[in-house]
């Protein structure tokens, strides 16, 4: 497969930027002529901030797994669709060619259907790193089901709120996945959840670890009876069930300044659009290239450069269920020497954690197939920049360094490999079709450079969020009523003298945590739910391997065991209400909190006592009680 609309020089790329802010309509309808649609399009685009009301393709209709598989299966039947990389690297691994994936996706939709899943369901998918989850994703696609995936380390509690808000009355999940040196047990955390969930109808289970699993009559079935079935019947085609272009294709929650986590909804025309096309330029993918991205299928990162994109370019995509460190810090290198991987897509988290093993585990390990690496999650430090690129590329391989949100769908900032111009811990350059701009307090644009302001985009892309699911008002006030007329990342940026961008942080209550975003209010309400706790407040600090760290200030008037047992229990509480990944690295224990009269929290203050900044904490006047302060610094950890 060639690709008419591959970026091939700088030119190109100011050429192709410059017409898609003139004409969009025309810039991205040529580039969708080269899909597969049951029906076209009557209009490219309409749109307006102000509600928000964004549509592309109105009037299209389509199957994103048609484009996805099926337009590949006349000159690609046999070509890896899916290389899968096990836990345990003595245990084999899998490949699925176009022609096998075609199969076990129609085989999955029959499942679906002859469980009760109808078109505009929403389905939710709990499950290890493995091809079956891949199925499953496809399979609800082609069925029209709406998927939401859940990472599979949430807790039953966060599980269960995304099931609630999602009304999600099928789940998809695996006895248990491996993670490194853990056995994770889903099916176990989902029997948790459903116990608040009395809706749920169905339970699809799949076997993977073979551990022992409780399964209820009526309510739980086996993944692979269920197929069986389908097997036995004998009819193994699927037809994709028709889609139009702004029928939602999955749900995908994310952490949001509030408690309760935010289901961003992303189409199926323009998501499917705008995946591939930053897919194919910003790694310059090649035919019959191998692209690994390390990221999970449970955050936007998987679902749309290991899956989507790729998938609909007919390339090779790798799925690895484990981790870089297991069972040693050499992990990813093997995978890239057995594979000849050529992209590499992974988090400045990992690389700096790689890092910290010194470079004794690439020793003897062929990288020389690497031809473009990549980073996302979170901007990377110059520092990991120069080892990914001297020790990981030697200094042959570009660095795309791409910026971009699960509310983008795909990639908004990044230098394309080899193509645009690169510079350390810089995302660089818009895609065409994005439309950055500065802004300050009040919303004014700041138009000179080397200046730094937040972070807005002035049009819609084709992957723009079109809401948040069941609150369309929650999507107007987060994303688009804080500057008018704008869509607001959340992000702060500094724009250099070349007009490049790099992304200096959040700036509002949310964390960005090895690259995954946590937001403040989430972590305080777990903490809070501990019975000794009074009040908290959480803030972010540099970490040298998260990026940013959880630092937790606590008001504790229990009186259940010393310091270190309280810590550990506020830990484990937040471990069983969100998960692992948002377990405070610091919790201080503290007589109160800094507020105004008002009863507002200075978090001002407390990050920068968190970030070791105590002798210019700024105006502590309007405080309630400064002197609380000056307790806060003497017991910072």
């Amino acid at each position: 497969m060639s690709y008419p609309y591959q970026i091939n020089s700088f030119d190109e790329y100011q050429s192709a930027w410059k017409k898609s802010v003139e004409d969009p309509a025309g810039f991205w309808g040529d580039i969708a002529q080269h899909f597969q649609w049951k029906k076209p399009w009557e209009t490219v685009l309409e749109w307006n901030f102000k509600d928000p009301s964004i549509k592309w393709f109105s009037g299209a209709q389509l199957n994103i797994t048609e484009n996805c598989i099926d337009r590949h299966l006349a000159d690609k039947a046999n070509q890896p669709a899916i290389i899968w990389e096990p836990n345990d690297p003595k245990e084999h691994h899998r490949m699925l060619t176009y022609a096998q994936l075609h199969l076990k996706v129609n085989q999955f939709a029959h499942v679906l259907k002859n469980n009760g899943v109808k078109k505009g369901d929403r389905v939710c998918i709990y499950m290890g790193m493995i091809p079956e989850l891949a199925i499953a994703v496809l399979g609800c696609a082609r069925a029209g089901a709406v998927h939401s995936v859940v990472f599979g380390g949430f807790s039953a509690q966060s599980i269960a709120d995304r099931l609630q808000d999602a009304q999600a009355e099928f789940v998809i999940t695996c006895d248990g996945a491996f993670r490194g040196a853990k056995d994770i047990p889903l099916k176990n955390v989902i029997d948790d959840a459903l116990i608040s969930c009395p809706f749920v109808k169905r339970v699809i289970v799949y076997t993977h670890t073979r551990s022992a699993v409780s399964m209820i009559k009526g309510r739980d079935v086996w993944w692979e009876d269920e197929v069986r079935k389908v097997e036995t019947a004998g009819n193994p085609d699927f037809p994709a069930e028709v889609m139009e272009a702004e029928d939602p294709l999955f749900i995908l929650y994310t952490s949001g300044s509030t408690g309760k986590p935010k289901g961003v909804v992303h189409s199926c025309g323009g998501y499917m659009v705008y995946t591939n096309y930053t897919f194919i330029n910003v790694f310059q993918y090649k035919s019959q290239e191998v692209h690994f991205c390390t990221a999970d299928i449970g955050w936007i990162t998987g679902h749309s450069y290991i899956l989507y994109g790729p998938l609909s370019a007919g390339a090779t995509t790798l799925i690895f269920e484990g981790i870089p460190t297991y069972p040693d810090a050499g992990r990813f290198w093997d995978i890239v020497d057995k594979f000849k991987v050529n992209i590499l897509y992974t988090a400045p988290t990992a690389i700096r954690s790689l890092m910290a093993f010194g470079l004794g585990h690439l020793q003897n390990k062929d990288l020389s197939s690497l031809r473009v690496l990549g980073t996302v999650g979170e901007p990377i430090n110059e520092e990991a920049w120069h080892w990914y690129d001297e020790h990981i590329g030697k200094k042959r391989c570009p660095i795309v360094d791409t910026w971009w949100q699960t509310e983008t769908g795909g990639v908004l900032i990044s230098n394309m490999a080899g193509i645009t111009p690169s510079k350390p811990s810089y995302a660089t350059l818009p895609m065409p079709g994005v439309q950055p701009i500065l802004v300050d307090e009040k919303g004014d644009e700041i138009l000179e450079n080397n200046v730094t302001g937040n972070l807005c985009i002035k049009t819609p892309w084709p992957a723009t969020i079109r809401t948040t699911y069941g609150d369309h008002e929650r999507c107007r006030t987060n994303y688009f009523a804080t500057y008018e007329n704008l869509y607001f990342t959340g992000d702060g940026a500094f724009r250099d003298e070349n007009g490049y961008y790099r992304i200096t942080g959040r700036v509002d209550d949310v964390l960005n945590v090895s690259g995954h975003r946590i937001g403040t209010a989430e972590v305080e309400n777990a903490i809070n739910m501990h019975a000794g706790v009074v009040e908290s407040a959480v803030v972010g600090y540099p970490h040298d391997v998260k990026g940013q760290g959880i630092y937790a200030y606590v008001i504790y008037n229990g009186t259940h065991g010393d310091e270190a047992m309280v810590r550990k229990d506020i830990t484990a509480t937040v471990s069983r209400i969100i998960g692992p990944i948002a377990k405070p690295d610091k919790i201080q224990l503290v007589p109160g909190l800094p507020k105004t009269r008002s009863g507002k929290i200075m978090r001002r203050i407390l990050r920068k006592i968190a970030e070791g900044e105590i002798e210019n904490l700024g105006d502590t006047s309007t405080l309630l009680d400064p002197l609380v302060v000056e307790e806060i610094k003497k017991g910072r950890i």
